[in-house]
Parts: structure tokens; sequence; C-alpha cells
């Protein structure tokens, strides 16, 4: 597993956690039952803590970092897409942070909230729960629906389920792995 100590701080992963093989853990990172953390993401708790709440997922290529007196936390049953930057920053529960999108050191996104992707959350910023932030520097342009929230929800299930099928099913391929799996109609040249 990839998890790293740094002096005396060590991360602190639930047993049903999920951490794919190219995936960093340093440091103070606390990870809650069923959190699934995607290939290439960066945890670097160097800092100061991380701590990602239950069933939260943590796709491909996100870095969260935290900084001296700016921890990071994400809430239960949040999705961080795919090259997100989290730095410092508080994500409520039932979040959805898009891919590419930064959110910086302070920035609270409230429960519920909806992060569309690139978007740029400046420092100190604090956004009412429910809502839906874009832009950079980033806006909330409306509330959520009540259906949109759960559909927020429902991807980060969607995320712990998938990494349950990782954790039983995934296997490295060596250099003597078999050809396709699936026959693709094409004759080998």
């Amino acid at each position: 597993m990839p998890l790293y100590a740094l002096d005396d701080r060590r991360p602190d992963v639930h047993d049903t956690a999920w951490i794919a093989p190219s995936a960093d853990v340093i440091g103070q990172a606390i990870l809650a039952e069923k959190v699934s953390l995607w290939f290439g993401a960066v945890l670097r708790a160097d800092n100061g803590v991380i701590r990602v709440g239950a069933r939260s997922n943590v796709q491909d290529g996100a870095v969260l970092h935290s900084d001296p007196g700016s921890p990071l936390t994400i809430g239960s049953d949040c999705t961080v897409g795919h090259r997100a930057v989290l730095h410092g920053c508080t994500i409520e529960d039932g979040c959805l942070i898009g891919m590419g999108a930064t959110v910086l050191n302070d920035a609270v996104i409230g429960a519920g909230s909806l992060v569309g992707a690139g978007a740029l959350v400046t420092e100190g910023k604090v956004f009412a729960p429910g809502s839906l932030i874009v832009g950079a520097p980033a806006r909330a342009v409306r509330t959520l629906e009540p259906g949109e929230i759960a559909r927020l929800r429902e991807s980060a299930t969607g995320y712990a389920s998938r990494a349950a099928q990782y954790a039983a099913d995934l296997q490295p391929l060596g250099e003597d792995r078999p050809g396709p799996a699936v026959d693709d109609g094409v004759a080998p040249a």
C-alpha cells in the first residue's frame, strides 16, 4: 500500500478504504470507512492533517495538500473529480468537486454543493449549502434542487461500489501477460 510516514506524522487508514497502487498518502492523512483513492491521486499531509470522510472518493490525478493552520477536511459521501486540487480547505458532506477544479486555503464548500469543472475557489471564500459554484474566480450561480443534491451523493455511492470491485478483482499483469481478452474483430498482423 502506498503509505508514507514523515517524522511522527503517519496515515490512519480504515480497513475498508481502498487505495489504488499508484496513489500516494503521505503524513497525517485520516481515511474513514469505504474511502477510495484512485490512480495517481496524492494526499500530502506533511504540513497538517487531511481528513477524508466515509464513502468519499478522490479520483485519478487529484492532489490534496494541507498547510499549517489550514487543515484539509472532506466530509462523508463526497466526490473529488479527476485532477482536482484541494488545498487547506473544507468540503462539507455530500459535495461534488468537478474535474480540474481548484479549492484554496480556508475556503468552505457547504454541504450538498457542486463545484463545476475547472472552477477556481479563492482563499477564504465560503459558500452556502446546496450551491452550484462555477467560474474563475468561482461564484454561486444558483441553489441546487433536492434531486440534484441527491445525485451528488449517488456519485459517491457508485464510486464506493466500484472501489469494492477493484479491491476484490484488480490484478496486475506481468510481462508475460496474455493477449486481448475480447475479440475486437481485427486479425493480428
